[in-house]
């Protein structure tokens, strides 16, 4: 039967953890070796402990007694730990030869004492009998003291050695492993002296290795030179500390309660209810508190990582902060509070440049206030356009000569906790600064903070900078808009300037007949109608006057003849299919085809000809204007006829009658063709959809 009391003996317990903690070490460092050998012996030197900590444990928990195999693994453990010291040690790298000498007749000592020590383990197992038995006393303790002696000396040698800036690296592998050898110093110094292990001493090792491996862990990950890529995701690392910490805290909680209540008294009860809810509001108002998870933030990235971001993660973020879409603050709020988050910064204030006057105006502010405007001859200003630095102002308080030429001004030292100046640049020209507060936790700005900031302050220089170029082009497109409108209303408005001039010239020859007075009337009407439109236009804009409703276009044809018939040659129309119709706005189509008959009777003479042609096919009305004027070649039609703007007329046109012809067209789905040749005269065929029906 199992020995259960032993199955429950602490020493299981530790040896077993300390096997599954060695295993998952393991696990992330095969995971990403790239084959060095350093590498590769801290590796071997977690699976050769797991292997050594879950025999242990097992051994423990059957009450098995500690045979040879046991005693192998121990120093098999023992000799890959002494190794992997020996092979990272910076020989040649800061030890002079006699030091680097000395230490090689040291690892010969270590090798012909592990060797002493494996030989008189295999006595044992060769012979069956102990080696105490034989010689009275067991100097395998004494081979496992030097040993650990040995290890301590090595991780002495390799944190002297190492260069002060490389030793944040090693330290906690030297701390941790360290750790052991001395340990197991006093422990095989304990056996020495009275010819055995103490079993206490023992029993605890697992739980001393259990506190030891995240000291491996954290200098793996620190030393990308032993091609280890140990990681473990930040928020990942902060999440599981978090929980870590709450348990821990309401573990110790749990037991202060329980002590409150068992002294407590008859007031024991009620006590231990107040103290567990205090401790437990206490422990959600850390939770959320934005300075306590500043400063864990801090304290991990210092402790557990080889830089201080994550730069894929924070990339991510400040890109996905600038480009969100989502109702809420403007860009300027969001470039702010991006850079303020890289660095726990509780608030700031940004100002972006004023082409027309140089100063940097007030864009955004986020938990604190400022003036509205800064002068472009500011001392801070000069020092950020000439220097192109970030300025701690931290730094700039202790070590100004860092500075040299920079005076703070009134107006920056009156902010309270003002901390960080950030210049955002585009294309070497300041568009803009940030200023951030003081961060929540105790931030020391190093060179990466500064590179991080100065690149996301370069990409927000971008999207501001892109964004102002999307407001002057939205602005430049509503002035080209109405500059268009007011072109084609002077267009219109030319044409009837020309009518109303034809009745005053007329008047004085034909003002005594009635026929011409009621058709003088009925141009003046005509002339007040297209002037209302056209104001309609300028007050609403052209989009709005479009209407839907079907336009039969043999009256509307009909009625642009009587309009152009004042004019030599008069325009003759025939229809061959006098039902067809349009989608169109009745007035705009017929001014549109107006301007076309003009041009037509301009180009030519007097005894002219000039036809308008009504014809449709099975999915559009096609509507032919001919004259046999003086024609255009292929290299005008293409150049210049829809070209605005462009007239062969001098200061009598626009250039925009061909052009508007062809875009309303365009707008109905219909297109323009043009057919001519110099001397012969000009076809133009609108071909739009028709109604079908």
């Amino acid at each position: 039967m199992t020995d259960t009391s032993a199955a429950l003996h602490p020493g299981v317990w530790g040896y077993a953890l300390a096997a599954a903690g060695y295993v998952l070490l393991a696990v992330l460092l095969l995971t990403s070796w790239r084959g060095r050998l350093q590498g590769g012996l801290l590796l071997a030197l977690s699976l050769v402990s797991a292997l050594w900590a879950g025999s242990l444990a097992y051994a423990l928990a059957y009450a098995l007694p500690l045979s040879i195999q046991y005693a192998a693994l121990e120093l098999l453990r023992s000799g890959v730990a002494l190794l992997f010291l020996y092979k990272i040690l910076p020989l040649g790298k800061g030890l002079d030869s006699s030091n680097v000498s000395g230490l090689r007749w040291m690892a010969y000592a270590v090798a012909a004492v592990w060797v002493c020590v494996l030989a008189l383990h295999g006595y044992t197992w060769f012979y069956e009998q102990s080696v105490a038995a034989t010689l009275g006393y067991d100097p395998r303790f004494a081979g496992h003291l030097v040993l650990a002696l040995f290890g301590l000396v090595l991780v002495e040698h390799l944190f002297r050695n190492s260069p002060p800036q490389q030793r944040w690296a090693i330290k906690y592998l030297c701390l941790g492993l360290g750790g052991l050898f001395a340990y197991d110093f006093y422990l095989y110094s304990n056996a020495v002296l009275f010819n055995t292990v103490d079993r206490e001493l023992w029993d605890v090792r697992g739980f001393i290795h259990i506190l030891v491996i995240p000291l491996i862990a954290v200098s793996a990950a620190r030393n990308p030179q032993w091609s280890l890529d140990v990681f473990v995701s930040r928020r990942m690392v902060f999440h599981s500390a978090a929980i870590l910490g709450a348990g821990t805290y309401l573990t110790l909680m749990a037991l202060g309660g329980y002590a409150i209540r068992f002294l407590g008294g008859d007031w024991g009860t009620l006590a231990q209810v107040i103290f567990l809810f205090g401790a437990a509001l206490l422990l959600f108002a850390l939770m959320f508190s934005g300075q306590v998870r500043a400063r864990v933030r801090v304290f991990l990235s210092k402790h557990f990582f080889n830089y201080k971001y994550d730069y894929r993660e924070e990339w991510l973020s400040f890109i996905g902060a600038l480009a969100s879409e989502e109702p809420g603050p403007g860009l300027s709020e969001r470039i702010l509070q991006a850079l303020a988050a890289i660095v726990d910064s509780p608030g700031g204030l940004l100002w972006v440049v004023d082409e027309q006057t140089g100063r940097f105006e007030l864009a955004s502010e986020w938990n604190a206030t400022g003036p509205a405007a800064v002068a472009a001859d500011d001392a801070l200003v000069e020092f950020l356009k000439t220097s192109e630095w970030l300025v701690d102002l931290d730094e700039w308080a202790v070590a100004p000569e860092v500075y040299a030429s920079l005076t703070l001004p009134a107006w920056l030292a009156a902010i309270e906790r003002a901390w960080l100046v950030i210049p955002l640049f585009q294309n070497r020209r300041m568009i803009g600064m940030v200023l951030l507060l003081q961060s929540r936790a105790a931030h020391t700005i190093n060179w990466e903070d500064r590179d991080l900031l100065k690149t996301a302050a370069s990409q927000a220089a971008s999207y501001l900078a892109l964004s102002r170029a999307s407001a002057e082009l939205a602005n430049a497109r509503q002035f080209e808009a109405f500059n268009r409108l007011s072109a084609y209303v002077v267009h219109d408005l030319k044409n009837v300037v020309g009518q109303l001039s034809l009745v005053v010239a007329n008047a004085k020859k034909f003002g005594h007949k009635q026929e011409f007075v009621d058709d003088a009337m009925a141009t003046v009407d005509n002339a007040v109608n297209k002037m209302q439109r056209m104001l309609t236009q300028l007050r609403q804009g052209r989009e709005a006057q479009r209407s839907s409703v079907a336009v039969r276009l043999s009256p509307l044809l009909e009625e642009v003849v009587r309009q152009r018939s004042a004019q030599q040659p008069v325009p003759v129309f025939s229809a061959g299919d006098t039902g067809v119709s349009v989608i169109a706005e009745h007035d705009r189509l017929a001014a549109v085809i107006e301007h076309v008959v003009q041009n037509a009777q301009e180009a030519s003479a007097a005894d002219g000809r000039v036809e308008l042609r009504l014809t449709s096919d099975s999915q559009n009305a096609v509507i032919e204007i001919q004259d046999n004027g003086c024609g255009m070649d292929e290299k005008f039609i293409r150049d210049r006829l829809f070209r605005p703007f462009d007239t062969t007329k001098g200061n009598a046109g626009m250039g925009i009658g061909a052009y508007e012809c062809r875009e309303f067209v365009r707008g109905l789905g219909g297109e323009v063709q043009v057919h001519s040749r110099p001397g012969e005269g000009t076809l133009f065929r609108l071909s739009l959809p028709k109604v079908p029906g």
